[in-house]
């Protein structure tokens, strides 16, 4: 019978400002923008709500809806979250009404659609593509997450302008911009192309949120249109700095619970387990460093797409069954990484993973591996180490040590735990 490393928990002690009252910070960062001098009273207002899983996103979407009602306008929300969904209306719909985000909560209608107007010829030669729905309302107004991207590294990444060109572009917006970055830069089009949707799309602001590492909101900003792109590339540092990273940077064996499009676009953050400048495999000089990754599930509001699956060199075939393949397969193709829609060698328990990755991480001897294991890449305030890390562990003064060593828990069939029932003492 092989040997498995032992393991310990930890708890990082980790940056954490937070915004305690979500609500009342909405309505003033609103009251900032100086709404009223460009809404009239009977205008609709398009708000525009991405696919990520950001938290309490509920109440800052109703809080941008309310300030709008207040002003006698007439707001309604649109999925501004590209291909996600499988590229189908109705499912977008249900991923916001899985976050809470429904009419009743918001007081206000959603109108999900992919058909898009072609704004114009962006200079690099293909058709900007734009919600039709939120195009013909009188103004238009989104509600993005800034953040480091899973795949591109700029001034710019995950923001309000990648919001406008990929979000807002539908499924075919977003699949037109991720050909057009095989020929050029990623912060080349996502700002030139942001900048002809500002022309021309009555951009109203937007309500930009930036998170902690514990998955909470740290900061929001409101934001007008003409400091898209100054504000994009502040927040994105901020982010940078508070974003939740792994405690060591190299592992032989990370293990991931669950894997989604609430938790990344990329289904686990390669900011976090790296493979993010090669298509899905380690770059020799990437840090963070995972020899080997093996994913175990998906999220439940990820709606069945495993797209990001194939980062990981294993993973568990119940998960190839919770997988909605057409789903994952047009975000994977509207992407261009068709690669990380793909599954990896599979197994029916968790035994056999291991058994399988432990095997080939080099000269190492299975009970000495580095291993690490995360519920997922958003929380990591806890998180499952191998012996071999203990010595520098106790060392740390980020860390707290809250468990001794202990066998890995599998059980009679080979299974471990999923995280949330796992033992921590």
């Amino acid at each position: 019978m092989p040997s498995y490393p032992q393991t310990f928990r930890v708890r990082q002690i980790l940056e954490r400002p937070r915004v305690e009252d979500v609500t009342a910070r909405v309505e003033a960062e609103m009251a900032k923008l100086r709404l009223a001098d460009r809404v009239r009273p009977g205008e609709t207002v398009a708000i525009g709500v991405g696919s990520r899983g950001i938290a309490q996103i509920d109440k800052i979407v109703r809080g941008v809806a309310q300030h709008f009602i207040h002003l006698e306008a007439r707001p309604f929300i649109v999925p501004a979250m590209g291909s996600h969904g499988g590229g189908k209306a109705e499912r977008q719909r249900a991923i916001l009404e899985s976050y809470g985000v429904t009419e009743s909560s918001c007081g206000c209608p959603i109108r999900a659609g992919m058909e898009t107007i072609v704004v114009e010829q962006a200079a690099e030669g293909f058709p900007i593509h734009f919600d039709r729905i939120a195009a013909e309302a009188d103004h238009v107004f989104i509600c993005p997450r800034v953040k480091p991207h899973t795949s591109f590294v700029g001034r710019i990444e995950s923001g309000m302008m990648k919001m406008l060109l990929v979000g807002l572009g539908k499924h075919e917006g977003a699949r037109l911009f991720h050909r057009a970055i095989h020929e050029f830069s990623f912060e080349e089009i996502v700002r030139g192309v942001g900048r002809r949707v500002l022309d021309r799309c009555r951009i109203l602001g937007a309500m930009a949120v930036v998170e902690n590492a514990y998955n909470e909101v740290a900061l929001l900003a409101g934001v007008a249109p003409q400091d898209f792109e100054r504000a994009d590339e502040e927040l994105l540092a901020h982010a940078k700095q508070l974003m939740p990273r792994l405690p060591f940077d190299f592992a032989h064996v990370l293990i991931v619970d669950q894997i989604g499009k609430d938790i990344s676009g990329s289904g686990m953050d390669t900011n976090v387990v790296g493979r993010k400048y090669r298509d899905g495999r380690q770059a020799y000089n990437e840090t963070p460093q995972m020899r080997r990754i093996i994913v175990r599930g998906l999220t439940q509001a990820t709606h069945g797409v495993a797209h990001g699956v194939g980062l990981a060199d294993f993973c568990k075939t119940r998960l190839v069954r919770q997988t909605d393949v057409e789903s994952t397969w047009v975000n994977g193709l509207a992407s261009g990484s068709v690669s990380i829609s793909a599954f990896p060698l599979h197994f029916e328990t968790d035994r056999e993973l291991l058994d399988a990755s432990l095997a080939i991480i080099g000269l190492v001897e299975p009970p000495n591996a580095k291993l690490l294991w995360i519920k997922n890449t958003l929380n990591l305030e806890e998180v499952e180490c191998s012996a071999a890390y203990l010595n520098e562990a106790r060392e740390r003064p980020d860390l707290e040590i809250l468990t001794g060593l202990r066998d890995l828990p599998l059980d009679g069939d080979g299974n471990l735990p999923d995280w949330d029932t796992s033992p921590t003492r």
